[in-house]
């Protein structure tokens, strides 16, 4: 049965025009499909919804969980009788807008303390203001010249209803007249939340941007030993394309680390395509183009391919990760990956039936490639004949890097994920400083009767010893059982009739805040400022505490939102960081066997163990921490590393069949690969460096880490693999010579 490869390869000589006419319908069909991209941010990138975590959480954030807009005030006089006047008009007509739940200043605490009236005179303020609690005037006003007016939207709102209600305020604001001095900014977790969003869209185009511009610097100088040395960008433009069209129709959203992929599909892409058209190139100088074209996909197709497999094993291991944003990173980059196969594959060779592909003059491109083919060559002999010296240097390297790894920090602080100017979170951060944190720490009480008197006098109980224990970090507690004891003169019912009544009584907003129904309530801690590793270990305490503690029977409790959804995440990439690489491990050495069916196989693993060993060395070094998407690196570099290992071995194995001197054919693959590869890994280094322009510190850090592990990979590749090769060889040549009759050689 002839080989697919070899069918498309009559394909495309027998039709180019109607083959080239078909691959420009999906570019076509594509350049819609990416009018429907849409961007994720919020808890979506970080939670699965279907665990019972996820759901817990979904149910605090659409029962209790209200978004917040704060509007920063600032002025001469904070308190002045026009200020306030001011303050009391715009609150209003902030208050008078859709979805919009509550609205309170400094003015409405004055006007209640007033018999709802502004006062007229700064005597009259001054003597309310004594009068006022002080922690509670602190709050609205840190300072004689800064105050703001707190928005808190109806609970259960989409993201696009919040958006809307910020809108409208934003163009509230923007339209009131302000008194002389006085300036309002608009922020919040609904501003963050579109402002990142908007910030990945811009950073997006500009990665991809900047990645281009940095492949045709690269094919300028480095492949003009081929014709039309442009070929491979405008390859690689077109599976993009195709990905973003892919990714829009299918409706897979970008997330802020599939916005990480694309320079790396860049990269990858531009290999395949360097690969193909080397190869061409090759062939073209040798015979006639048709049978160049045909030689090209029957044997560099299939090593491509195999490459690219494994490469895509690699990021398929980063399903095992239980963060969604994880796994559309591996989902972006298979889609990825594969595209730019499926355009090389057909596009290059299409492009020389169409044009009549020329190969370039040969005689002072190959004079100056056998110099540096000639080094590569010599350089692999040396090793492949004294190949153990090099793997325990490497090896070493490789051992030191798994010792250091888990003492890596995990970073999962949303904040320092964005860029730090981003003018959303600097407002976040200075109401931060000034009026403390307004981060709640919610427990959610789910059951058959939440509102039973067991269960308030198990929240009061809960409550107090919480309290008590971490008075540095907690400064307050609130749940439906304070309410109550509120509105019973300082005491909670002796009977479940007499808690019926009172409940009655609590206004059905207030109540709301609280307690849903019959079956769902929750007790919400207020917090100091803390940091995300004095949360995992206050959700850790607090989990201990509630096993302690238990709530009554038929009553269970877990910390929820926020607080506990980013120390979560903590756990989950620690957990499965290394989980992911060795599944990244097993499925490309599957791959191998399944391809290759012996021992030979198993080199490439041999330097792509190493490269994963050297990237924690890096990682330390430089003081870069884990995050959700440098997570990933160790599943990624195995895929980038199998990628140049494979057709290391693919070439070896072409050479070996026809020469039984194993350093021959390990010189010979190298000359006749090493400078495409060698092409191929700095190309492809360039397309993530791209990474390190973003202003997203998460991804930029996540393009150095990128950058070094090509690097690697390309070390890897040339100088290791030549003594991975000629060891696994001789194991080979051992294993045949017991399976064959006759006198059995020293492996």
């Amino acid at each position: 049965m002839r080989s697919p490869f070899t069918l498309l390869a009559r394909l495309v000589n027998g039709h180019p025009v109607i083959v080239a006419g078909l691959l420009l319908a999906v570019v076509v069909v594509s350049l819609y499909g990416t009018t429907q991209i849409a961007m994720e941010t919020g808890s979506a990138g970080y939670l699965d919804k279907n665990t019972p975590f996820g759901q817990n959480y979904d149910t605090y954030t659409s029962t209790f969980s209200s978004d917040v807009i704060i509007l920063l005030v600032e002025t001469d006089d904070s308190t002045g009788v026009a200020e306030l006047q001011f303050l009391d008009r715009l609150s209003q007509d902030v208050r008078s807008q859709a979805n919009v739940q509550s609205v309170a200043s400094i003015a409405d605490l004055i006007k209640q303390a007033n018999g709802g009236r502004i006062p007229t005179s700064a005597a009259e303020v001054i003597a309310i203001k004594n009068a006022i609690p002080r922690s509670l005037l602190e709050r609205y006003v840190p300072s004689n010249t800064f105050t703001m007016i707190q928005v808190v939207l109806d609970t259960g709102l989409s993201k696009e209803q919040g958006r809307s209600v910020l809108n409208n305020i934003q163009s509230l604001v923007s339209s009131t007249d302000l008194p002389p001095g006085t300036t309002v900014s608009v922020t919040g977790s609904t501003a963050f939340s579109k402002q990142m969003g908007d910030e990945m869209s811009k950073s997006t185009g500009t990665l991809i941007g900047v990645a281009m511009v940095l492949m045709v610097i690269v094919m300028g100088l480095l492949f003009g030993y081929v014709s039309h040395r442009f070929l491979p960008v405008l390859i690689v433009a077109m599976g993009l394309i195709i990905t973003f069209g892919v990714m829009g129709l299918a409706g897979v959203k970008i997330t802020m680390a599939a916005i990480g992929a694309f320079p790396i599909l860049i990269g990858l892409g531009i290999d395949y395509a360097i690969q193909f058209q080397a190869r061409l190139e090759e062939e073209a100088r040798k015979g006639p183009l048709v049978d160049a074209v045909r030689e090209t996909m029957e044997n560099t197709a299939p090593a491509v391919f195999y490459a690219m497999f494994a490469t895509a094993m690699g990021f398929a291991a980063l399903f095992l990760s239980p963060v969604p944003m994880i796994g559309g990173f591996a989902l972006v980059s298979i889609i990825g990956i594969a595209s730019c196969y499926a355009v090389s594959l057909i596009g290059i060779p299409c492009f020389a039936r169409l044009v009549n592909y020329t190969p370039k003059g040969v005689h002072q491109e190959i004079h100056e490639a056998t110099g540096y083919d000639r080094f590569l060559g010599t350089l692999s002999v040396r090793i492949a004949k004294n190949p153990l010296p090099l793997l325990a240097v490497v090896g070493a390297v490789a051992l030191i890097g798994v010792a250091l790894d888990p003492h890596i920090p995990i970073s999962t602080d949303e904040n320092t994920f964005v860029p730090q100017d981003m003018p959303a979170l600097v407002l976040m951060e200075k109401a931060t400083r000034t009026m403390g944190s307004t981060e709640s720490v919610p427990i959610l009480v789910r059951g058959d009767a939440v509102d039973s008197l067991d269960s308030l006098a198990w929240m009061l109980e809960f409550e107090d010893y919480v309290l008590r224990h971490h008075s540095d970090r907690l400064i307050g507690g609130k749940s439906i059982a304070d309410l109550v004891v509120q509105y019973n003169g300082g005491r909670l019912p002796s009977s479940q009739a007499e808690l019926d009544r009172v409940l009655t009584l609590i206004p059905a907003a207030t109540k709301a805040q609280y307690l849903s129904g019959h079956g769902t309530a929750q007790i919400a801690f207020t917090s100091t400022q803390m940091d995300v590793p004095a949360q995992a270990a206050l959700k850790r305490q607090l989990e201990e505490e509630l096993a302690f503690l238990s709530p009554p029977p038929g009553i269970s409790a877990q910390p929820t939102g926020s607080f506990a959804l980013f120390t979560k995440l903590i756990g989950d990439i620690s957990e499965n960081k290394d989980r992911m690489t060795v599944l990244g491990f097993v499925l490309v050495l599957s791959v191998l066997l399944f391809v290759y069916r012996k021992i030979n196989a198993a080199a490439p693993l041999i330097p792509i163990v190493a490269v994963v060993g050297w990237n924690a060395v890096a990682m330390t070094l430089l003081g870069i921490d884990y995050t959700p998407l440098t997570a990933t690196l160790g599943s990624m570099t195995i895929g980038v590393a199998a990628e140049y290992t494979i057709l290391v071995l693919e070439r070896f194995l072409e050479e070996r069949e026809r020469t039984p001197d194993v350093f021959a054919a390990i010189e010979h693959s190298v000359q006749k690969i090493g400078r495409a590869i060698t092409v191929s890994g700095l190309a492809t280094a360039f397309g993530f460096s791209a990474l390190c322009a973003s202003t997203f510190p998460m991804i930029a850090n996540f393009g150095v880490t990128t950058v070094i592990a090509v690097a690697f990979s390309l070390i890897g590749a040339i100088v290791v693999m030549p003594a991975a090769l000629v060891v696994v060889d001789r194991v080979q040549t051992w294993i045949d010579a017991r399976r064959s009759p006759g006198p059995v050689p020293a492996a």
